[in-house]
C-alpha cells in the first residue's frame, strides 16, 4: 500500500495524525510538500520590472542592492519545506519518504497521487462550518481529480451538525 500525504503549512499535523491512525504500519508513506511558483515568481518579476533587466550586482555601493529577491525567496521556501517535511517525519515516527515538488500545487499533488492507494489531505477553506466551502480551490481540484481514494481530514475538530445550512424551500 502506497500512501501520499499532502503537507501544507498550518494543517499538516492533522494529515500526519490521520496516517498514524488509519494507515497500516507496513504501508509505504510519502510525505509530500508542493511549493507554488507564485511568490518567487512575483519577486523575480517585480525586481525585473522595477529595476530593469540589465541590473547586476556591483552597480551600486550596496552590493546586495542588485541581487534578485526572488532567489532569496526561493531559498527561504526550500528551507521552510525541508523543515516542514522533517517535522512531519518526526511526528509520524515511522519510516517514510519525503518528496518536494514545485509548480501548480493542485496539479502536482494529483500527479504525485498517480499509482497511489490513498491520498491524505486536509480541508483548506472555511472550517467554521460543515459544507463545501470548507474546501478551498486547491483541495477542491485535488479531490475532484485524484486518481486514487482520498482521506479528507479536518485540521481541528469538525464543527457541529448545527452548522449545516437549512434546506432550501422551493
Amino acid at each position: 500500500m502506497r500512501v501520499i500525504t499532502w503537507l501544507v503549512e498550518g494543517t499538516w499535523p492533522a494529515c500526519v495524525d490521520a496516517v498514524r491512525t488509519h494507515v497500516p504500519q507496513a504501508a509505504e508513506v510519502v510525505l509530500l510538500h508542493v511549493s507554488g511558483p507564485d511568490v518567487p515568481g512575483l519577486a523575480h518579476g517585480a525586481f525585473a520590472g522595477l529595476l530593469g533587466r540589465g541590473r547586476t550586482r556591483g552597480h551600486h555601493p550596496d552590493e546586495s542592492w542588485g541581487s534578485d529577491p526572488g532567489d532569496l525567496v526561493d531559498a527561504l521556501g526550500a528551507g521552510s519545506a525541508a523543515e516542514l517535511l522533517s517535522a512531519a517525519a518526526e511526528r509520524l515516527g515511522r519510516p517514510c519518504r519525503r518528496e518536494e515538488r514545485s509548480g501548480r500545487v493542485e496539479r502536482e499533488v494529483v500527479a504525485a497521487a498517480e499509482g497511489a492507494d490513498l491520498l491524505v489531505l486536509a480541508r483548506d477553506g472555511d472550517r467554521s462550518r460543515l459544507g463545501p466551502k470548507s474546501l478551498g480551490p486547491a483541495v477542491r481540484f485535488t479531490v475532484d481529480h485524484a486518481p486514487c481514494p482520498v482521506l479528507l481530514v479536518w485540521p481541528e475538530p469538525a464543527p457541529g451538525l448545527e452548522t449545516i445550512p437549512p434546506p432550501h424551500h422551493h
